[in-house]
């Protein structure tokens, strides 16, 4: 029913709707145009990404958002910059690809290659990603980036010949 609701075509990103959104950010940091330069530097690429997606449906919306905090937590987003990429260029990138397994799979090697420089940092992880689902789910918000995190965690724990863990076996991690 969710997704009916959000498919609509009322739930489009338009301008009217960018506009409130972002002031609705604005409202929700208090913020102002002198205000905190790295809420405002978010709120600036929160309207980017709205622009970019001018037309979509809130849900095309929610997902690719769902990408980059997956991309945010993973690091990702800081390699990017560090190798000098355009905000531009890396939603024009992944604003095309849809979060599959393959996506899910790279993200997993790089936590294995983290592993390898720290370990235990992938069952910290998996504890950190549980309590946050289990947290999520416990206030009724939105359940999709918690999970996708822990399902990355759990490839990549198994990718290292790591037992099957279920949620009852990460608490005893």
């Amino acid at each position: 029913m969710n997704s009916v609701f959000n498919e609509h075509p009322s739930r489009r990103i338009s301008d009217e709707f960018i506009l409130k959104a972002v002031q609705d950010a604005r409202a929700s940091f208090k913020t102002t145009l002198q205000g905190n330069e790295g809420t405002e530097s978010g709120i600036e690429a929160f309207r980017f990404m709205l622009e970019a997606n001018k037309g979509r449906t809130m849900l095309e919306f929610q997902e690719l958002m769902t990408v980059f905090q997956l991309l945010h937590w993973n690091g990702s987003l800081k390699a990017m910059r560090e190798r000098q990429c355009s905000r531009q260029e890396v939603v024009a990138h992944y604003s095309n690809r849809s979060l599959d397994d393959e996506m899910r799979a790279q993200m997993s090697l790089d936590w294995i290659a983290r592993e390898h420089d720290s370990p235990g940092v992938i069952r910290r992880e998996l504890l950190l990603a549980e309590r946050e689902l289990e947290t999520s789910r416990m206030a009724g918000r939105e359940l999709r980036f918690p999970k996708e995190k822990k399902d990355i965690l759990m490839i990549a724990h198994n990718q290292l010949g790591g037992s099957n863990l279920n949620s009852a076996s990460i608490d005893h991690l």
